[in-house]
């Protein structure tokens, strides 16, 4: 009565393979893609990079341009002209009309203009710190995804391998049971089993398309190429000794430096602006032929009658911004060694815990699996027994290679955490 299910089993096992078989011939058909590709392919395709590379390319063009005089102002008037009397409307017969053109020069003080250059320059750095942030969150996120994927991949090759071997107990205990020799409970026993490790096929299948949807984020269509073996994970890019040292050189801290390095630019231009600038304007006047012509030379300077309550008071908000960002920056430099030193060291046990899983956990699950099986080929052990040894190695396997996965994602989160020499800023060129 077993013969058709046990039929359907095997049906479901070949289509499996074949399934298998022709995943395995169109992955060899694509060449491998390995984690420095994605990481080359993921930076080419950011357009962030390129975004931040354009704000500090404005922020140096308008430093230039902040270090120049303002525009000269050319004036035109018409003065004192009669609008009724004899003389309405004449441009010559009255001596008071005059028809003027000037020209007037507000002459910011160079320090001021050297201030607000050096602000625009600032941000430009900001810009620059930002790009460099943005590029090793590219890396950690790309990294992350691809490590992901690849050992997803990993889970669903053991759990295929473990389904074939559980749907020949099948057929073992249907054999069995046919012979006189087994229970009917021990046949559903090992259809149960063949029906979990379905479940978490299936699992595991969902999960591989989501890792590869996240890979294709910062890859594209590269997402689908079969992966190449794993980087090795053994070693850090830092270590507990140096993590108060290095730390400084993480792409926030290196932002927040430079934010603070513009608010304090800020507050020169706040301080320079304490000082008024003078304009100067020259003006030439044209009366009626019978009156001289006339040249005027105006001075304006400003007034700050009210300073305390003006210049000195945005100069006191730029100095209070420029002190916020230190405070940020110290707070954040704190942050980020905690978590350094908290991930370093949690990938320090993890690796201890996969030296102990392959000393001691995989090698006795496997000889508690094959203690079960021949017992029960001797006929001194139930079916039921082999399956939960069987049951217990897998979950131990796949329990290794989940914590290889959680191992080589922290190994990426601080191995792209700081960046590499070659990845030191670029200021774009500036037009003269």
């Amino acid at each position: 009565m077993f013969k058709p299910f046990g039929s359907r089993i095997r049906a479901c096992g070949l289509l499996l393979g074949a399934c298998a078989c022709f995943w395995w011939s169109a992955a060899q058909a694509q060449p491998a893609l390995t984690m420095a590709q994605a990481l080359e392919l993921a930076q080419t395709r950011s357009r962030q990079l390129p975004a931040q590379d354009a704000a500090a390319l404005a922020a140096r063009e308008r430093a230039i341009a902040a270090g120049q005089l303002p525009d000269p102002v050319l004036k035109a008037s018409l003065t004192n002209l009669p609008v009724d009397g004899p003389d309405r409307f004449s441009l010559t017969r009255d001596f008071m009309t005059m028809r003027s053109i000037g020209v007037m020069q507000e002459f910011t003080r160079s320090d001021k203009r050297v201030a607000r250059s050096a602000r625009y320059a600032r941000e430009a750095d900001v810009a620059e710190a930002a790009r460099l942030q943005a590029l090793m969150e590219l890396r950690r996120a790309t990294a992350t995804a691809w490590l992901e994927r690849h050992y997803l991949e990993r889970v669903r090759d053991e759990q295929a391998s473990l389904r074939r071997e559980a749907a020949l107990q099948i057929e073992a205990a249907d054999a069995a049971y046919r012979g006189g020799r087994g229970s009917q409970a021990d046949v559903f026993a090992a259809r149960s089993a063949v029906a979990r490790i379905d479940d978490e096929m299936l699992q595991t299948a969902r999960q591989i398309e989501t890792a590869q949807t996240r890979l294709a984020r910062w890859v594209g269509a590269a997402a689908d190429q079969p992966l190449a073996p794993a980087p090795s994970v053994d070693r850090l890019l830092l270590g507990l000794g140096d993590l108060a040292i290095r730390i400084e050189d993480h792409p926030r801290i290196v932002w927040l430096h430079q934010q603070q390095a513009a608010a304090a630019a800020q507050s020169d231009v706040a301080r320079s602006n304490r000082r008024a600038d003078w304009s100067v304007e020259l003006m030439f006047s044209q009366r009626g032929p019978a009156y001289s012509n006339m040249v005027s030379v105006n001075l304006s300077v400003p007034l700050q009658w009210d300073q305390p309550q003006r210049q000195d008071r945005e100069l006191a908000a730029t100095l209070a911004t420029e002190q916020q960002i230190r405070e940020e920056r110290d707070e954040t430099l704190r942050e980020l060694i905690a978590s350094a030193r908290a991930m370093v060291q949690e990938w320090q046990n993890n690796r201890e815990r996969l030296a102990l899983f392959d000393a001691q956990l995989l090698p006795l699950a496997a000889e508690r699996t094959r203690a079960a099986l021949a017992a029960y080929r001797g006929g001194a052990g139930p079916l039921v027994a082999v399956l939960d040894a069987r049951r217990n190695e897998i979950d131990t396997r796949l329990d290794r290679i989940r914590l290889s996965m959680q191992t080589a994602t922290l190994w990426a989160s601080v191995e792209y955490m700081l960046p590499t020499p070659s990845d030191a800023m670029t200021k774009p060129e500036q037009k003269p």
